[in-house]
C-alpha cells in the first residue's frame, strides 16, 4: 500500500514539474522552472517518497561544478568584449545577406560546441540584432540561425549544452569517441540549416549593404586570450583523459585570479537558475525512481528497453520537446539497452539535441533569442519557428540515425 502510494505521489509530483517546464511558468503561482525544480525536490523528500541522504546522493555533483565552471570562462570572455569583437569582424569579411547569415550561422555553431549554448545566445543575440540593424536588413533569419545553429552545433560535444554534458556525466563516454560520431552530423546540420533559412527566407537575404560603422567594443585582447587559452587547456585535457570536472573548475579558478575583472560582475553572469534546475531535476527522478513508478510504466508496457535505433530517435525527439531535453534525458536513460550502451548513449545525447530545433519551446536557447528579440521589438512567432523547426530537425535527425547505423 505504502509502495503504492509513493508512486501516485512521485507520478503527480513529476506530472506537475513537467508541466510548469513546458509551459514556462506555473499557470496558477508566479513559479518558474528554477522555482518548480526546488519544490518537487522538496515535496519527493517531504512526502517519504525519497530520503534526504538518498536526495542528496542522487545529485551528480560533477555536472554541477561543470556547468558552474564553464559559465566562469564564458562570463570573463562576455567582460572581455569577445562577443561584440566577433561581431565587428562578421563585417569586415562578409558583404550581403546571405553571406552574413552563413556567417553568424558558422560562428554560432562554433562556438556552442565548446561553450555552453543558452549562453552562447544569451550573449550572441543582441550582437546579431545590432548587426542586422547596422546594414538595415530584417533580423528574424538571422535571429533563426543563431537559435537552430547553436543548437546543433552544441550537438557537436559533450560540452556544448546541459543535456550533453549530462550524458558524458552520466555514461562516462570519452570526449574524443563522442565528438568524431556526432561532428560529421553537426557540421552537416549547419550546412541543412543555412539551406534551408536562405531558402525560405530568400526574398528577405538578397543584396548588399553599403558601408557600415562598427559595432561600439571595448575589447580587452589579454583576457580574450587568456580565456581562449584556458578553454584550450580544458579540452587537450578532457582528450588526454583528464576528469573534465577537474579540469574545468582548475580552469575557472584560474580564470578567477585576476586584476583586470570584478568577482561579482563574473558572478552576475552565471545562469544560478540554472544549476538549481539540475539540482532539482536530479532529485525529482531519483523519487520516480526510487518509488518504482519506472519499473511499474515499462512492465505495463511490456518494455524495458528500446532495442530499435529509429524507435529511440522519434521518443527522444518527441520526449524532448514535450517535457524539454533535460528531463528527458533523466528519463530516457532507463530505456537505453544493456549492449553496446556507448552507441546509445550516442543516440540519446544527439537526438535529445537535435530535438530542440522543432518548436520555439524545444530548447532554452530558442526561448533566450526569441525573449531578446521581443525586448528589441523584433517578433518571431511560434509558426514562423516551426516552418523552419519542422523540415530542419526531421532532415537532421534522418541525417543522424542513417550515421549512427552505417557505425554502428
Amino acid at each position: 500500500m505504502e509502495h503504492s502510494l509513493h508512486m501516485i505521489l512521485a507520478g503527480l509530483i513529476l506530472g506537475v514539474v513537467l508541466v510548469v517546464f513546458t509551459l514556462g511558468k506555473s499557470p496558477f503561482f508566479r513559479v518558474d522552472r528554477a522555482g518548480a525544480a526546488i519544490i518537487g525536490a522538496v515535496a519527493m523528500i517531504g512526502t517519504g517518497v525519497l530520503s534526504f541522504e538518498k536526495a542528496t546522493a542522487a545529485v551528480n555533483y560533477k555536472t554541477i561544478i561543470i556547468l558552474f565552471s564553464m559559465m566562469i570562462l564564458v562570463a570573463n570572455l562576455k567582460l572581455a568584449g569577445f562577443f561584440e569583437f566577433v561581431g565587428n569582424n562578421l563585417l569586415r569579411v562578409v558583404s550581403n545577406r546571405n553571406s552574413l547569415l552563413f556567417a553568424i550561422i558558422l560562428v554560432s555553431g562554433a562556438l556552442s560546441a565548446f561553450t555552453i549554448n543558452d549562453i552562447v545566445c544569451l550573449l550572441f543575440t543582441p550582437i546579431v540584432l545590432l548587426l542586422c540593424q547596422k546594414i538595415d536588413c530584417n533580423p528574424v533569419p538571422h535571429l533563426l540561425g543563431v537559435a537552430m545553429a547553436s543548437n546543433i552545433g552544441s550537438a557537436a560535444t559533450l560540452l556544448g549544452n546541459p543535456q550533453n554534458i549530462l550524458v558524458g556525466s552520466l555514461s562516462g563516454m570519452s570526449f574524443l569517441s563522442y565528438f568524431i560520431t556526432a561532428a560529421p552530423v553537426a557540421i552537416l546540420g549547419l550546412f541543412c540549416t543555412f539551406i534551408v533559412i536562405a531558402f525560405y527566407y530568400r526574398k528577405e537575404l538578397h543584396g548588399g549593404w553599403k558601408e557600415s560603422q562598427q559595432i561600439p567594443v571595448n575589447a580587452h585582447m589579454y583576457l580574450i586570450i587568456k580565456s581562449l587559452l584556458i578553454l584550450a587547456f580544458i579540452l587537450i585535457m578532457y582528450l588526454f583523459g583528464y576528469d573534465l570536472a577537474l579540469v574545468a573548475s582548475l580552469g575557472a579558478a584560474v580564470s578567477l585570479m585576476t586584476r583586470r575583472v570584478e568577482p561579482n560582475k563574473v558572478y552576475a553572469s552565471v545562469d544560478f537558475n540554472l544549476l538549481v534546475i539540475f539540482i532539482g531535476l536530479f532529485i525529482i527522478v531519483a523519487g520516480v525512481e526510487e518509488s518504482g513508478l519506472v519499473s511499474y510504466i515499462f512492465d505495463q508496457f511490456s518494455f524495458t528497453k528500446v532495442n530499435d535505433l529509429g524507435v529511440f530517435a522519434i521518443v527522444t525527439v518527441g520526449l524532448s520537446n514535450l517535457v524539454s531535453n533535460v528531463p528527458a534525458v533523466l528519463l530516457i536513460r532507463f530505456l537505453i539497452p544493456d549492449t553496446e550502451m556507448e552507441v546509445w548513449w550516442k543516440a540519446l545525447a544527439l537526438f535529445s539535441t537535435l530535438a530542440g530545433n522543432l518548436t520555439i519551446a524545444g530548447s532554452i536557447a530558442n526561448l533566450i533569442v526569441v525573449e531578446i528579440a521581443k525586448r528589441n521589438h523584433v517578433h518571431v512567432t511560434a509558426r514562423e519557428y516551426f516552418r523552419i523547426g519542422f523540415p530542419l530537425t526531421l532532415l537532421v535527425t534522418f541525417i543522424g540515425y542513417l550515421w549512427l547505423i552505417s557505425i554502428r
